[in-house]
């Protein structure tokens, strides 16, 4: 898919000045890049996408083995991201043999250009699990471990979404020069989007290390294997913004002859394919499930009644707040009526059998004069 900006460019523009002509294909559907009715930059490996096919349909195949191993639900997140992976070489393989197929060469490109933030999404979900695993507090910089996990998943679509409709106009056919350019520059700002994404998440990801460290040093009891499942985290980011610089400077130079990125097939599954197989394969090394077991291995769940019952019941707290305190004045009332009372001697103490009066309560110490001042000194007997 390296080829596909270059290629779509050149095509789309000679086809525009009417500068280039339709070559015969070759066995396979190879033309000249030169021609207008060429899609690749160069004469696409068919043993290489063979190869890759078969290395992320294997992986795919492990993730589904060990999530059901290790009853790990959300791994279907990491699972649609090999298969996406293993689904785009796939197309690839076929391609390579119909290289005039342009359905073919649109969805293989689509698939390997969005299956990475599905593998990030993984990235995401992992560390707020860690988070409510390791931390007493099951929390960092006050937010839960479940809603950190969930901030930075939509974080991530949002960041799906913007690439894909960048893709989406990079992909098409008989696309103007100047539609094109702008797919790929909002291609460009969804995956640098990401990336910045994916920095703040790394900071964040530091501090649970510095975190747990403190604990480790203070003697606290602290589960094993948190930072063989940390440092697997960090490789996964590093590989993923390996990738994304990778992206970032082929499309950036665009069709420039002195970038070669474009033109050579061994970038693209050097920078590319191999770094997403490996941040995938490192998770099947050091799984989530063989880390996080046990009681606080998963968010807590409520079921669809208890929901529903929580809801009601904040609800109902804010009605009560509201007709307490709805200007303000009617709260302190309210907390006044509930305060202790104390017995407290005064005019007429003892001067009816059985009454005495009562005054507010205070606090402590309070004596018959000066409330809330403390003991009083005591009275001289002269």
């Amino acid at each position: 898919m390296t080829s596909t900006i270059s290629s779509t460019a050149s095509t789309t523009v000679a086809s525009a000045t009417a500068t280039c002509t339709t070559a015969v294909p070759d066995k396979n559907g190879y033309v000249d890049p030169s021609a207008c009715n060429a899609l690749y930059e160069y004469y696409p490996s068919f043993g290489a996408a063979v190869l890759f096919s078969f290395l992320f349909s294997t992986v795919t195949a492990l993730h589904i083995f060990q999530a059901a191993k290790f009853h790990k639900k959300f791994c279907w997140v990491i699972i649609m991201g090999c298969i996406w992976e293993a689904a785009s070489f796939i197309l690839r393989t076929i391609s390579t043999k119909h290289q005039q197929n342009t359905n073919l060469y649109t969805y293989s490109f689509l698939l390997v250009l969005l299956a990475p933030l599905l593998i990030n999404a993984f990235d995401y979900m992992i560390l707020g699990r860690m988070v409510h695993f390791f931390l007493p507090s099951k929390s960092l910089l006050h937010i839960p471990g479940s809603r950190f996990s969930r901030y930075f998943v939509w974080l991530d679509i949002i960041a799906f979404l913007v690439q894909l409709g960048g893709g989406m106009i990079v992909s098409g056919t008989n696309v103007k020069p100047s539609t094109f350019h702008l797919g790929i520059h909002i291609y460009m700002g969804g995956i640098g989007l990401q990336q910045f994404f994916i920095c703040v998440f790394t900071g964040l990801a530091i501090m649970f290390h510095r975190e747990m460290l403190k604990l480790e040093r203070s003697g606290q009891f602290v589960e094993k294997g948190w930072k063989r499942l940390l440092f697997t985290l960090y490789g996964s980011l590093a590989l993923i913004t390996l990738r994304i610089i990778y992206r970032l400077v082929e499309y950036a130079r665009g069709e420039d002859p002195s970038n070669p990125l474009p033109y050579h097939e061994a970038f693209f599954y050097c920078l590319d394919a191999t770094p997403m197989f490996i941040a995938v394969t490192i998770m099947c090394i050091t799984h989530p499930g063989t880390i996080l077991k046990g009681e606080n291995a998963e968010f807590p769940k409520m079921s669809r009644k208890e929901k529903k019952a929580e809801k009601q019941r904040k609800k109902q707290m804010k009605a009560v707040a509201k007709l307490l305190d709805p200007e303000g004045g009617l709260m302190d009332g309210a907390h006044e009526m509930e305060r202790p009372t104390t017995p407290t001697p005064g005019a007429g103490y003892g001067e009816v059998a059985g009454a005495e009066r009562y005054e507010p309560y205070c606090g402590y110490g309070a004596q018959e004069e000066g409330y809330g001042m403390g003991p009083m000194p005591p009275r001289s007997l002269a």
